[in-house]
């Protein structure tokens, strides 16, 4: 088994748009409406949840009518709150079929298919033109890859001249290996870290030019602060990623993550590249 297979099997389940959906409504009433604001909380799959997505929103700065691309779109919750946020068109590309089943599913039922499209794809061979997007963002996806030089290429291949790329992502910290499971990762067979000059340099190889480049491994929310013990302690609210990955698989991952970020064993960046006209 290959490691994009072994990505794969980790991320996929059955039925993810039907147990989104039907938390949604558990909460919210069978008749409220499906939208970006309201799945929120279930479909934005990586650390910091819709707040962070605004925030990698707020550096891309995207403009109504531009082409955008989601590199690793999991099931969709980023593009289409962008999308309908900014008035933009989004395709998402993710490698996780189950994913990817979700994502369209769920995008029809916010009304939205006409501004995202999904495609089933690798991050390191990704099935679009050259040239084809103004701007391209990735959230906690790099982790998962280790050949880090061609997913920089490729997204660098599909931006047109002076096209952004907005990268949020977990790196190595300088303290030790971290421990696992994580949310991206059982064990580290399937974890690739880089070091933050690392991925610099990887990021300038590939032909970028670096506009900001920030650590905001202190703004993850009250990570340093919560222990393994109070994670242990609290209930997950009604409506969280613990619908998509399981209660158990969630709470050890946030208890590891908790560790790893108070112990220095990883570290958090957010990055704006262009490439240049």
């Amino acid at each position: 088994m290959d490691n994009e297979e072994r990505v794969v099997q980790h991320y996929g389940s059955a039925g993810i748009a039907e147990r989104v959906l039907a938390a949604l409504r558990a909460v919210q009433g069978t008749e409220a409406p499906v939208t970006p604001d309201a799945l929120a909380p279930l479909d934005h799959f990586h650390g910091g949840g819709v707040i962070a997505t605004q925030a990698l929103a707020a550096i891309l700065s995207p403009q109504p009518g531009q082409r955008l691309l989601d590199i690793g779109s999991g099931i969709g919750g980023p593009a289409r709150w962008i999308a309908a946020k900014f008035g933009v068109h989004v395709t998402g590309v993710d490698l996780t079929p189950e994913f990817c089943e979700a994502a369209e599913a769920l995008t029809r039922a916010a009304g939205l298919a006409d501004r995202v499209r999904i495609i089933n794809g690798s991050a390191l061979a990704l099935p679009v033109p050259d040239g084809s997007f103004d701007a391209a963002y990735s959230q906690n996806v790099i982790m998962n890859i280790a050949d880090k030089l061609r997913f920089y290429g490729e997204a660098f291949r599909v931006l047109r001249p002076g096209g952004v790329l907005a990268i949020a992502n977990v790196c190595a910290g300088p303290d030790g290996e971290p421990f696992y499971p994580q949310m991206w990762a059982a064990t580290a067979a399937t974890s690739f870290l880089a070091t933050p000059d690392d991925t610099r340099r990887d990021m300038q190889a590939a032909g970028f030019a670096i506009v900001s480049f920030r650590d905001t491994t202190a703004d993850q929310p009250g990570a340093r602060a919560r222990s393994g013990q109070q994670l242990e302690r609290e209930t997950p609210p009604p409506l969280g990623i613990h619908v998509l990955m399981g209660e158990e698989t969630v709470r050890e991952a946030q208890r590891n993550s908790a560790l790893n970020l108070a112990e220095g064993r990883i570290v958090t960046i957010e990055v704006l590249l262009r490439k240049p006209s």
